[in-house]
């Protein structure tokens, strides 16, 4: 998985990784800067700094050992990158059940080799309402199709050697991803989708199509190449039912002890005590 990572950190000093690292920071600065808590992890992309407007007390970088690989491989000389807090498997995260606030996924899924393993262990580290953050490359999109396309082509000889995307990041369909994070009692609160742009390498060229990034927002937004999901945490509450014969049993001992608290009072007082009324008998008929 290090060539995979090396890839990746390479791809993002392109004029199209630059292009979705700028869309994907910006959506990172909106989102994490309504988060509050006391505990947030990012988990991997070191070249992306999603933590750097967030509210959390006490948040940390984390890194897989494919990060630290990249950086000693010259990826560090392409994009700046953030020193790691820890480096982890990021299916089996060295936190206790239920203790962060907040797990920042950059393009995490993407690369995981098992990516709804990983998804279970943000599940198992976040508390209650506690905040996911996911983004990744939407297959149904331009960038996608190219990627399918490229792969295609080499397959029967054809066309260049050089995916259009990193290798290893294919990505996950949003619907996909929807129906993991349900399975796993997350509630999806806002989604995303952007880099409208078609995939070239030029940045002239992406420069040019700068007003696609307005036109597929509003008329083709699901076809963006990359999403971005905001989802919490739920889960359900626990309420004890009694058996009906213990509440039945409990009114009529507060029926007595009221009547008796009554009577008490009209004793000391030396007024008679009140005596409910009845409905008259009827008249018998001898």
């Amino acid at each position: 998985m290090g060539d995979e990572i090396i890839g990746l950190h390479s791809w993002f000093a392109t004029p199209a990784g630059r292009y979705l690292l700028a869309w994907e920071q910006a959506r990172f600065d909106v989102a994490v800067d309504d988060i509050f808590g006391y505990h947030g992890v990012q988990l991997g992309l070191s070249v992306l700094d999603g933590l750097r407007a967030s509210r959390v007390r006490r948040h940390w970088l984390a890194a897989g050992s494919a990060d630290l690989q990249s950086a000693a491989g010259g990826a560090r000389s392409l994009l700046p990158m953030r020193p790691h807090a820890l480096v982890t498997d990021f299916c089996a995260l060295p936190f206790a059940q239920a203790s962060l606030d907040m797990v920042l996924m950059p393009h995490t899924l993407d690369l995981a080799v098992d990516p709804h393993a990983a998804l279970r262990e943000a599940e198992r580290v976040l508390v209650p309402d506690g905040k996911l953050v996911i983004c990744g490359i939407n297959p149904a999109s331009f960038w996608g199709l190219k990627q399918r396309r490229l792969r295609a082509l080499r397959r029967i000889g054809v066309g260049a050697d050089e995916d259009f995307l990193p290798e290893g990041m294919d990505g996950i369909g949003y619907w996909r991803l929807r129906d993991w994070l349900r399975l796993l009692s997350f509630e999806v609160e806002s989604a995303q989708f952007g880099c409208f742009r078609p995939a070239m390498r030029n940045q002239r060229w992406l420069d040019r199509m700068a007003w696609l990034d307005t036109a597929g927002d509003r008329w083709w937004p699901i076809f963006g190449a990359a999403y971005f999901v905001v989802a919490t945490k739920r889960v359900a509450s626990m309420r004890l039912l009694t058996p009906a014969w213990k509440t039945r049993t409990g009114r009529k001992e507060a029926t007595a002890v009221a009547v008796a608290g009554r009577d008490n009072a009209a004793r000391r007082t030396g007024s008679p005590s009140p005596v409910p009324s009845r409905s008259p008998s009827p008249p018998s008929d001898s």
